[in-house]
């Protein structure tokens, strides 16, 4: 499994043609306590870039946008009763949603680690 990561702080972890979606620690970090999820519907077919869903902290509401273009094929129900597994474990128990990969090509336009740790400096 591969993880990427968009200028916007998106994670996705690619599994073959499937993708789990969240934000990175660093994004968590940044908005604070996170209070409420809107998660996008199972089945919502999204393009690079679309609003997919949103994160509101006790400083802010986030767009969450598409990485890659796909489709929803499941949400994180456990984040309707508890936000904050958001700020606990964002890359493990507080991934948002999870997308059917159309276009892989899209992966290659964002970062990796190493990347990602520079945007972040």
């Amino acid at each position: 499994m591969t993880t990427k990561f968009t200028p916007d702080h998106e994670y996705i972890v690619v599994d073959g043609a499937n993708g789990t979606v969240g934000i990175s620690n660093y994004a968590q970090e940044q908005l604070g306590d996170i209070v409420f999820v809107e998660l996008p519907a199972v089945g919502k077919v999204l393009k690079k870039g679309d609003e997919a869903a949103v994160v509101e902290s006790v400083k802010a509401a986030s767009e969450i946008y598409a990485p890659v273009s796909g489709t929803v094929t499941e949400v994180n129900e456990a984040l309707n009763g508890e936000p904050g597994l958001i700020n606990s474990d964002p890359e493990a128990g507080g991934w948002i949603f999870k997308i059917a990969i159309t276009d892989a090509g899209e992966l290659d336009g964002l970062l990796d680690d190493a990347g990602y740790a520079d945007l972040t400096k």
